[in-house]
């Protein structure tokens, strides 16, 4: 192995630097994007036998949502997943200052996500919809856990925005792991939507 080819893994996380193909981000990330989904997954799983022992219910309940806050929720998601990749493509090519301006704009996505779902919990609630009836209790579980991992992603975006403020290296690395965190919330939520507003 030559000199130039034991430098490559370090010259790989420089923006602008071409590297062979890859799996983004680190394994430590991709154990917790997996573990989530597996969580998840079992919860969607227990949501639809539960569904199954009781259609009539839960149908009554989905008709208590806002379709209009669901739609809109799921294009703000869709469009921020669409920026964060768009600023690891700026990264990549050293661009720090466009990648900043499209994090900045994933991060004002996710808190108008944060703000839309919480003025849908308030007016559910305000109509006497609680986790007393079973659909809601569904309901409130997946979205509720749902918006928590978004904050954390909130707070990882915070991150990559430090670094890329402040050229630290790892820069590229760390706003790939903030995108594969970013697009398993954007993931999770096309599925909640799916089976809590859609499925009839």
């Amino acid at each position: 192995m030559t000199v130039s080819e034991r430098e490559q893994p370090a010259a790989a996380d420089s923006p602008g630097t071409a590297t062979a193909p890859r799996l983004p981000g680190d394994i430590h990330m991709w154990v917790m994007v997996l573990g989530d989904l597996f969580f998840f997954g079992c919860y969607f799983v227990t949501y639809m036998v539960f569904r199954a022992r009781s259609a009539e219910e839960f149908a009554a309940g989905q008709q208590h949502l806002s379709m209009g806050i669901g739609v809109t929720n799921t294009v703000v998601l869709l469009t921020s997943s669409m920026f964060i990749a768009l600023a690891v493509n700026e990264v990549r090519h050293g661009s720090a200052a466009g990648a900043l301006r499209l994090v900045s704009s994933t991060g004002v996505c996710g808190v108008l996500f944060i703000a839309l779902k919480a003025y849908e919990w308030h007016h559910l609630l305000d109509n006497g919809h609680t986790v007393a009836e079973e659909f809601f209790s569904f309901y409130y579980v997946l979205t509720g856990v749902h918006a928590a991992h978004l904050a954390l992603g909130l707070l990882i975006l915070g991150i990559v925005v430090g670094h890329l403020r402040r050229g630290r290296a790892g820069a590229v690395s760390l706003s790939e792991q903030g995108a594969l965190y970013w697009h398993m919330i954007d993931l999770l939520w096309i599925v909640i939507f799916a089976i809590l507003y859609l499925m009839r």
